[in-house]
């Protein structure tokens, strides 16, 4: 008789045991985490708008609101690492120690986390200003020497979503029999919960409204249309999920439906100094639109500031009003080679042009001021950092919202830079 082999000795899990090595949520994190960077610079942030919204106080009824503390450095902190989704954010809040850790154990749902990243632009248009007014208030960044460049993001409406004028409105009457279908439906014994009806009308009226406001967009897009070619504006579509988006040309050749992002960028600090959002497929005329911003926001240009930007932005009117403005521009000539070829000077001043546009192209033609434009591509930093943080389509729609979340990105950007300039000048003291 053939003796029975001896049982396997094994470890097996036993998930009734409390676990052996128990952590408080403050070790999720080491020390020198970007984390807890993040949370010590919303530290320094003024909250105190967001606070005075809270309904809830001491004394009264009524849940306890989530520390808006809590939810700023969440969405600075996903923005760092390119988390551009709400509902990516509220996975990593509970299954990333980072997110944890600055969570504190407070409850976030996604609703709160979407909310939250729209609501509030006007603070954040503050926290930009109020930053960089600090950096140049501290000499780590100046109006000096100013760079502007543009980059297109793809919206969030797709292709198939333009549709002309008569579409538009057939689509429209269809919502609103849908509409008063609904009412009627409400209106019988067997009515849906009235969650499902909430979320059923408030999905009927969004679509109305969003066809109504594409009616309005088509005629800004006919106009312009129109305008540089007379009868094509017959032509003009717009979107009907996000009717603000326009069909651009992107980076690689192709069109698709996007939003223009216009940064400014100290050259030396590469701090983000003024930023914007349009839905011009073209930068022609941008530059001064962004120095009035930038006024407005921090302090007129200083004398002899100088002011690089690629040969798409230059026209006649914007060279004229920034050099009355005593703002010398860099921006190269159009053309140089093929009027090279035709037996003519690029550079030498045409008729029409203003003094003004006459010295630039006197400027352009120098080995100085060629030498000195190659500086303007430091400004494409500040588009591929956020880039890098998967600023490569908008997940909101509108105009407004699309601003509020490029906000977010050029507040982590200046934050961050901040901190290294700050990290460089002590380095140089000591």
């Amino acid at each position: 008789m053939v003796a029975a082999a001896p049982a396997p000795r094994m470890k097996s899990p036993d998930r009734w045991q409390i676990d052996p090595n128990p952590k408080r949520i403050d070790d999720l994190i080491p020390p020198g985490h970007p984390a807890r960077l993040v949370w010590e610079l919303v530290r320094e942030l003024d909250l105190t708008p967001l606070y005075a919204q809270i309904k809830a106080v001491e004394g009264h009824a009524g849940r306890p609101a989530v520390d808006p503390r809590i939810l700023v450095a969440l969405w600075l902190y996903s923005t760092y690492e390119g988390i551009g989704k709400a509902r990516e954010l509220y996975r990593r809040c509970y299954d990333c120690d980072a997110y944890k850790w600055l969570r504190g154990g407070v409850d976030v749902n996604y609703h709160t986390l979407s909310d939250f990243r729209t609501q509030h632009p006007e603070w954040l248009k503050e926290q930009v200003v109020a930053n960089v007014a600090a950096l140049r208030a501290e000499g780590l960044a100046s109006l000096d020497v100013l760079g502007q460049d543009g980059m297109r993001v793809r919206a969030w409406a797709g292709n198939d979503s333009f549709k002309r004028e008569a579409k538009l409105q057939e689509l429209l009457e269809e919502a609103e029999q849908k509409w008063e279908r609904l009412q009627q439906e409400f209106e019988q014994e067997t009515k849906p919960s009235p969650r499902e009806q909430a979320a059923q009308e408030r999905a009927a009226r969004e679509r109305i409204e969003r066809l109504k406001q594409a009616q309005q967009e088509i005629q800004k897009v006919a106009k312009a249309r129109e305008k540089r070619k007379k009868g094509d504006g017959d032509s003009a579509r717009a979107s009907t999920t996000d009717p603000e988006a326009r069909r651009m040309k992107m980076g690689d050749g192709g069109t698709r439906p996007a939003y223009n992002i216009e940064f400014s960028t100290d050259l030396n600090s590469l701090v983000i100094m003024g930023f914007d959002v349009t839905n011009a497929g073209s930068d022609a005329g941008q530059m001064e639109p962004m120095v009035q911003k930038i006024e407005a926001e921090q302090a007129p240009l200083p004398e002899k500031a100088e002011y690089y930007v690629d040969g798409g932005f230059a026209t006649k009117e914007d060279l004229t009003s920034m050099a009355q403005r005593g703002v010398t521009v860099y921006s190269p000539v159009k053309a140089v080679e093929k009027q090279q070829k035709q037996g003519k000077d690029p550079y030498a001043p045409r008729r029409g042009d203003s003094p003004e546009v006459a010295a630039w192209r006197q400027r352009m033609g120098t080995d100085e001021g060629r030498q000195k434009y190659k500086q303007r591509a430091k400004c494409e930093w500040s588009n591929a950092e956020c880039r890098n943080r998967g600023l490569h389509q908008f997940v909101v729609r509108g105009l407004e919202k699309v601003k509020t979340v490029v906000l977010w990105y050029v507040l982590i950007h200046n934050l961050l830079r901040m901190v290294a300039l700050r990290a460089k000048r002590t380095a140089a003291i000591a």
